[in-house]
């Protein structure tokens, strides 16, 4: 029986599968033991793309640090960076998983640099309208406000229909960020499925 739970576990990291579970609003996470879990939470946490906040503090701290993004440049190192930290979901396993991801165009980063260096981003799933937000990293202070206010703003110039961010923090929160139940956010994947936009 365990072994043919593992089976099950490994299939589902293969592409087409990940993105079938995306696509019907899943997420993935390792637990402290490695073991790879699907979520669907029914309250999900998404920022309104047509209705988003960029906090004034942020912005004139950013404008400080002299920052360069860059989209798609370093996804491995981003994915490293938002998994060094103490505990994390972000199991090899996975990371391998995400590599077959970004081979097949799902998986895309937005990166902060400065002076040349990563010092913070993010990355995420797509697929059609949909950006499934996973994680984000800094190294040095508001890199990673300054990732994310790039890929609101470039999500909406592409015409995306839903950002995805799970779970409510009190950082996403300055962003604008929402809770809605189960039925809305469905309701957005559908519209987001019927979208042809490409990141």
């Amino acid at each position: 029986m365990v072994e043919k739970n593992n089976e099950l576990l490994k299939s589902m990291l293969q592409p087409d599968n990940m993105i079938r579970l995306y696509a019907s609003g899943a997420f993935p996470m390792a637990d402290d033991s490695g073991q790879i879990n699907w979520y669907m939470p029914e309250v999900r946490t998404i920022i309104p793309l047509d209705n988003f906040n960029i906090p004034r503090s942020a912005r004139k701290a950013i404008e400080k640090q002299n920052f360069e993004i860059k989209f798609d440049n370093d996804y491995l190192n981003v994915i490293k960076g938002c998994a060094d930290r103490p505990s994390t979901w972000i199991s090899d396993e996975l990371i391998v998983a995400y590599r077959r991801l970004h081979k097949r165009g799902y998986l895309h980063t937005v990166e902060t640099y400065q002076n040349g260096k990563l010092v913070g981003g993010l990355y995420g799933i797509t697929f059609r309208g949909a950006f499934f937000g996973e994680s984000m990293f800094s190294k040095v202070s508001q890199a990673s406000k300054a990732a994310l206010i790039a890929l609101l703003h470039h999500l909406r110039e592409k015409d995306f229909v839903l950002l995805d961010v799970q779970y409510m923090t009190e950082h996403l929160k300055m962003f604008g960020a929402i809770e809605i139940s189960w039925e809305e956010y469905s309701s957005l994947l559908q519209k987001a499925y019927l979208s042809g936009c490409s990141f």
